[in-house]
């Protein structure tokens, strides 16, 4: 193990740590740096206390685990332990341990301080994944305030030192050589026309015929794989074992893709990006690498996640390459051309860029962080998924008025689970024992859902996988030491209470569902499932080409009983509609959840207060074009979005539609009194009404800088014509502004008023915003020309100083 690469820079390693709080460490693939470097750390005696080993993935972690281990002659869970969701292997005697990434989170809420623990590696950092940016934030956090003493070693095959050097600017980076053997790489782009499993099969075959050793073969997804295994295993001769390696596989199925081949025998390992970091899968001296994997993509504006295909990094495409060159010399085709490679990004994009927030920001303030700005980030959390974060824990009921957790968030946090699950679990301990074990079950099959086929929740329950037990024991026992059973009556309305925005009722077309929070889902139309009227749906996939999410797990659910069990999340209101023929307005109360309608009775007589409320509803689902915004109305509207613009220290009201809409109450609702038809809500003067966003100081500000009119040097009091994205405009005769040397300046001086000079017959001469170079300049041509066509109207020399009028010379 000393001839591995790493060793060269182990005394520079083990003199940084000495030094520095943080060390960067940049070792590529198969280098040694997870399964040979930390125990080297270990047994230098350099650290006081454990080491902690952060693995991004639990296969990594307990593969990583097993080999430091055996490296010692001894077991897991003697020096070297493990820990991870739902299992774990720590003795009495275990100094370096191996945790996954939600682990050391949770470490690190129940002892800010760390205690026992002198160094945390973070490996594979190049993965970027949310919990391995949110370790480091929070690292860097006690370090700054808690732990001065306390070590971090951030390390990665391909470290982005460009970012991370500015970030850590005191960190030493050590640097060491490449991989133990040459692999060579070339590009064979598949053909245009062949599916992806067809032609990746087809080059397969011919290069382990021309070629000898195992093969690794990176492909996006677990569809993908499948497909391509079935064509293999019709292409392949019998002495080659075809292995796929995916997370969502058992250990056992996960350990023959990464033992060696049996003698005599070759074996082609079909793996995600998995298969990019930590692991070494032995015999491989073969890789071919499609160049593709799948990312989760988080849209918070439908608060769901999509999966996108897309193009490794360059960095990713290094990584994979250097599979080949852990034990041997190698070889890699790259199933794209060289211009493709050298087009892709150099890294992979931060998962902390597009993933749900809730979690995270659940982390945050039981960490006490209520404003993102108080740690050091690589990337900063996107402040729209933070919002939209911040929304779903308010609808949990986890925060309080100003945003802190209260009890049920700081035990929700408590529990290291997704918020909406975490919700659910404590919710339902609420509720007895055998709530909470059908939370708990409920809770580790959504943690670890079945692939494809079922998904009917109601079938799983009744199948419990064995680690989906594991899990759910362990869940219980963190929130009580009694044993409850299993009830799936509860399931529906315990995922009701986390998911209350997915209940969802059937369209029309079978398959075809609206969720309570506005969006389309779908079964296929074959699927029993389909069948149903009302259901709740935890897991969706948003499509790609569809407008309606995919159902991957759901459970019907008898909307007669909601208002019932969900109380809080059913409300009652007052709606109307416009009689067309009539044109007045028909009031209902309704009961909805969402989107979705309960029950609906119609009103004779509702109150003014319902009716007023619900026509203010009615105003925003049809938007403010309903309303009639005469020129005046439009007009205030537009002076006071030029005063946010122009006089920005005013703290104006913002103007746009959908701020209006939200304020609707403030400004419109006075003046609805007595409104129940449509003739008379397209009666309601706005002007008036929008007059009521401004203070009185404010209404006088703006009457003072951005008036209505302008008393032009005649006397004459003409409109003043503003526009959002323009300078504003005044028409006025030109002889009426004889003797105003400049022009009108607004917004305390800061816009000149556009001119827009008129003939006596009012018809446009010239446009001007600068008066004063007008009369020096292009006023000539224009005397010449108007002293011909109106020779009875004065066109002095010298405007600027001349008497304005309005009238002809006869009567000055």
């Amino acid at each position: 193990m000393s001839s591995l690469p790493i060793a060269a820079v182990l005394d520079q390693v083990i003199a940084a740590l000495q030094q520095a709080p943080q060390v960067l460490l940049h070792a590529p693939t198969g280098a040694g740096k997870s399964t040979w470097l930390p125990l080297q750390i270990l047994d230098a005696g350099i650290v006081t206390g454990k080491i902690l080993l952060l693995e991004p993935r639990r296969l990594a972690a307990k593969s990583v685990a097993w080999r430091l281990a055996q490296q010692r002659g001894e077991s897991v869970g003697q020096t070297v332990g493990y820990r991870m969701r739902a299992e774990s292997k720590i003795g009495a005697e275990t100094r370096l341990e191996v945790v996954t990434e939600g682990i050391l989170t949770r470490m690190l809420q129940q002892d800010p301080e760390l205690g026992g623990y002198g160094l945390v590696i973070l490996d594979e950092f190049h993965e970027r994944s949310l919990q391995a940016d949110l370790a480091l934030a929070l690292l860097l956090d006690v370090q700054q305030g808690l732990r001065d003493d306390l070590r971090l070693l951030i390390m990665s095959a391909t470290l982005d030192n460009a970012r991370l050097s500015p970030l850590l600017p005191a960190a030493p980076v050590i640097i060491s050589e490449g991989r133990s053997f040459a692999v060579s790489r070339d590009y064979l782009p598949l053909a245009s026309h062949e599916r992806l499993e067809e032609g990746v099969a087809r080059i397969v075959g011919r290069l382990l015929a021309e070629n000898s050793g195992s093969m690794l073969l990176f492909l996006p997804g677990v569809a993908e794989i499948t497909r391509t295994q079935q064509q293999l295993s019709e292409r392949l001769s019998d002495d080659v074992d075809l292995c796929p390696l995916y997370g969502a596989l058992s250990l056992e199925q996960q350990q023959k893709a990464i033992q060696p081949a049996p003698a005599g025998r070759r074996k082609v390992v079909l793996a995600t990006n998995i298969a990019e970091t930590s692991l070494t899968i032995e015999g491989i001296r073969l890789v071919v690498d499609s160049g593709l994997e799948r990312s989760a993509q988080f849209d918070p504006r439908s608060g769901l996640t999509r999966l996108v295909t897309q193009r490794v990094s360059q960095a990713a495409m290094t990584q994979r390459a250097g599979r080949a060159g852990r034990l041997e010399a190698g070889q890699c085709w790259h199933l794209f051309s060289k211009e493709q490679a050298e087009r892709a990004s150099a890294q992979s994009e931060a998962e902390i860029l597009h993933s749900d927030l809730s979690g995270l920001w659940l982390d945050l303030l039981q960490w006490g962080c209520h404003d993102v700005s108080q740690l050091t980030w690589l990337d900063t959390p996107p402040a729209v998924a933070l919002r939209v974060a911040q929304q779903l824990l308010a609808s949990l009921g986890a925060v309080d008025a100003q945003g802190k957790l209260n009890a049920l968030g700081r035990n929700m946090a408590r529990l290291g689970c997704d918020p909406r699950l975490a919700a659910m679990l404590v919710q339902a301990q609420r509720q007895g024992d055998d709530a909470l074990a059908t939370a708990a079950l409920l809770v580790a099959l959504l943690e670890e859902p079945p692939r494809g086929g079922q998904p009917d929740i109601d079938y799983w329950l009744s199948r419990p996988q064995p680690h989906w037990q594991r899990r759910a024991r362990q869940l219980s026992q963190r929130l009580s030491r009694s044993n409850g059973q299993v009830d799936s009556a509860l399931a529906p309305w315990l995922l009701a209470e986390a998911f209350s925005d997915r209940i969802a009722e059937r369209r029309g077309v079978e398959g075809r569902y609206l969720l309570a929070n506005g969006l389309g889902a779908s079964l296929p139309q074959d699927d029993a499932l389909s069948r149903a009227s009302w259901l709740v749906v935890p897991q969706l996939l948003q499509g790609n080409n569809s407008p309606d999410a995919r159902i991957l797990l759901a459970m019907t659910l008898d909307a007669s009983q909601l208002a019932a069990r969900l109380p809080q999340k059913v409300k009652e209101q007052t709606a109307v509609e416009w009689d067309e023929e009539k044109g007045t307005l028909r009031a209902w109360r309704r009961w909805q959840i969402g989107r979705l309608v309960l029950k609906a009775q119609p009103l004779a007589k509702p109150a003014d207060a319902d009716l007023q409320q619900a026509l203010l509803e009615w105003v925003r689902a049809q938007g403010l074009q309903v309303l009639t915004w005469s020129t005046e109305a439009e007009q205030w509207r537009t002076r006071m979005i030029c005063a946010s613009k122009w006089l920005a220290e005013g703290e104006w009201p913002a103007m746009d539609d959908q701020s209006l809409l939200d304020s609707l109450e403030q400004w419109l609702l006075p003046s609805l009194s007595g409104v129940r038809t449509l003739r008379a809500l397209q009666q309601v003067e706005l002007a008036p009404a929008l007059l009521r966003l401004l203070s009185w100081s404010q209404r006088q500000r703006l009457e003072t800088t951005l008036p209505a009119y302008y008393s032009v040097p005649t006397g004459s009091k003409l409109p003043i014509r503003y526009h959002s994205d323009q300078p504003p405009v005044l028409s006025v005769r030109l002889q009426e502004m004889f003797g105003e040397a400049a022009s009108p300046m607004l917004a305390e001086g800061r816009v000149a008023v556009v001119l827009e000079l008129l003939s006596p017959a009012h018809r446009p001469l010239q446009i001007t915003s600068d008066l004063a170079t007008f009369w020096q300049g292009a006023y000539r041509e224009v005397q010449k020309e108007m002293k011909g066509r109106y020779p009875k109207h004065p066109w002095p020399d010298n405007p600027a100083e001349a008497v304005p009028t309005r009238r002809t010379k006869k009567y000055q």
